[in-house]
This record gives C-alpha cells, structure tokens and sequence, in this order.
C-alpha cells in the first residue's frame, strides 16, 4: 500500500527575471511523496502560473484526488489527469522515484555516473541593456557556446544592438545564438523583425508570435528567413491526433518540449515521435522546476541522445532550491554522483 501526499512550495528568485509576459520573483511549485514501508518517492508538479493549461482554480483539488487514488497505478492516473499536464509529470516522477533504487538517479546512465554531460544553452533574461550586456559577458566567461536571449520587452533595436555585439566579437561557429521572443511580435511585424535579426545568423527564434495563430505561425514557418521553434503553442495540445495535426498545419524547423507543460515524460515521447516522424528537430527545456524536477528532466533528456543543446541550466535561479549534485560547468550541466542531497527546506 502507497501512501501519499502533496505540498505546496515557493521558489524565490535570487533576482528579479524579465519575460514578455512580465517580471517573475517567485515560482510556485508543488511535490507529490510517495511512501511505503521501507521507501520515499518525490515527484514535482511544476505548474506555471498565466502559462500551464492546467492553471486552473481546481488544481490543489485534483492534486488532492491523485493521491486518495494513488492505489489505483500510475496509468489509471494518467489517463483521468490528460488535461492537468503538470500533475502527470510529477505522478510520473514520484513512482519512478519509488520504484528506483536511488530516489533520485530515475534514469541511470553515463550522466549519472558522471562519466558524461549535458551541453545547454545560457539563459540572457530580459531587462535594460546594460544588464542583458553583463548576462552575455559572465555566460561566455562561463564557457557557454550557445546563448539563447529572450527578447521582445525592452526597444527591439537596442536588442538587435546586443546580437550585433555578440556577432561583432563570434562568429555562428563559436557561439550559437537563439532568440526567444514568447509571442512578443504582433504578425503585421513579425516578418519585418524576422529579416532583420536574419542578419546574424541566428540558429532559430522561439515562439515570435502568441499561441494559437495557427495559420499565421504556418505562414511564417514557411516564408522565415530564420528557423521557427514552437514552444507555447504546444500548451494544451492533448491527443496525439492534435499533436500530429498541428505539425503538420505549421510545419515549423523545431519544437522545444517542457515536460511539466506537455504532459510529462509520455507526453514529451509522444510530441518526440511526432517531431522526428515529420523530419523536426528539437530540444528540451525546463520551466523553472526546482532542482529535483530538474533532476528528472535532465537524467530523461540524457537518455534521448540529442546533439543539441538542451534549455538546462535554470537550477541556480532560486535562493531557497535544494542542494543537488546537478552543476552547470563550461557550458554543460554536469552529475556530481558523490553530492547528496539536501532536502530541509522541503520538510520544514
């Protein structure tokens, strides 16, 4: 017999991040625990205010009806929770959490046992230039070879100054850049903007305009001088019908896939198979979990193989994370297999 229960927590931000969608202090998350006589699993919902499609006022309810059936299995749960992706992910994680000889290393492998690493991009957040500045320097100093910057907040030809200021001093083949414009552009500009960062070789720009532009964001994917990544757009999409029908509408180059706003692992598969079945290329990214959905994320990713790098790097963002044997070192997320864990903010 399982017992479970769920718990809410706050993760505050060491500073302040900007996003189109506005400045972000603090990220609430939830954790499902697992336990059994002689065992504890720990899974994270890392539902995201104003983005996850099941940010919704009956949330806590369903995280609460999840664990008086958790005796029911995990793909009972699944199925009953299709609409509540991020509840999914962290089911998912909690039971191989469970049933894992570690509660944390869910997917052994190289990476886990630090015999390998992770290439991710450094993360520029938005804010006045001189900060975006300082951002860039301190992830090149850090080693990084592919920045992604989100755009679209501040004056977008003071953005285009900080691309021309990275290109001025690295070429595409030292430092990779993608843009993320979280559905910043209206279509009216898009294509204009499109053309202008076109100039310097971007390797792809993110969601440039808002979700659920269907034939627009077609339209776009198919004139771009630069390759599009759909990210939001995939928020919501359920059935693996609508997954298949979508890529085929908008065709995009790319898809960037956040396992606790698509359904977990299954549903990250799901959107992969699609992907690969139609020749687009992808990547995966967290949302802003705390280091242990973080955790999972990574030991899954590692395990896909992907030659690109992968959206990683967010766990040092909070004040209050855990302690984890996850780093980030010369442009890679790293295992430190001798590093334990330190879960006391968590059980206060």
């Amino acid at each position: 017999m399982i017992h479970a229960t769920y718990q809410q927590y706050i993760l505050n931000f060491k500073q302040a991040s900007g996003t189109s969608r506005g400045i972000l202090k603090t990220k609430e998350t939830w954790f499902i625990v697992l336990k059994t006589e002689n065992k504890l699993g720990i899974g994270e919902c890392g539902l995201f205010r104003g983005l996850s499609a099941d940010d919704k006022p009956d949330y806590e309810q369903k995280l609460k009806w999840a664990c008086e059936q958790i005796d029911s299995g995990l793909d009972f749960l699944l199925g009953q929770l299709t609409e509540y992706p991020s509840i999914q992910f962290g089911l998912e994680m909690a039971f191989l959490s469970l049933e894992s000889k570690d509660s944390f290393e869910l997917y052994p492998s190289e990476f886990t046992k630090s015999e390998d690493s992770i290439p991710i991009n450094g993360l520029i957040w938005m804010g006045d230039e001189a900060f975006m500045k300082k951002q860039i320097q301190d992830k090149i100093e850090a080693g990084f070879s592919c920045i992604k910057m989100k755009i679209g907040a501040i004056d977008f030809q003071s953005e285009v100054n900080l691309i021309k200021s990275i290109r001025k001093d690295f070429s595409s083949k030292e430092i990779e850049l993608r843009a993320d414009a979280n559905g910043a552009f209206s279509p009216k500009e898009v294509l204009e903007k499109l053309k202008i960062l076109s100039d310097y070789d971007l390797h792809s720009i993110e969601q440039p305009i808002k979700q659920g532009q269907i034939d627009e964001m077609a339209w776009l994917c198919e004139v771009a001088p630069l390759p599009i990544a759909l990210d939001e757009e995939l928020i919501g999409v359920f059935s693996l019908k609508n997954k298949k029908e979508l890529l085929q509408i908008i065709n995009p180059q790319y898809i960037i896939l956040k396992p606790s706003l698509v359904g977990g692992f299954n549903g990250t598969d799901e959107w992969i198979d699609t992907a690969e079945n139609q020749n687009i290329g992808w990547w995966i990214t967290s949302a802003l979990e705390s280091n242990i959905g973080l955790n999972a994320i990574a030991q899954y990713t590692y395990k896909k193989h992907s030659s690109l790098p992968q959206g990683l790097g967010t766990g040092g963002l909070f004040i209050n994370n855990f302690s984890c044997p996850l780093q980030v070192k010369n442009g890679t997320l790293q295992y430190q297999k001798n590093k334990t864990w330190n879960l006391e903010n968590l059980w206060c």
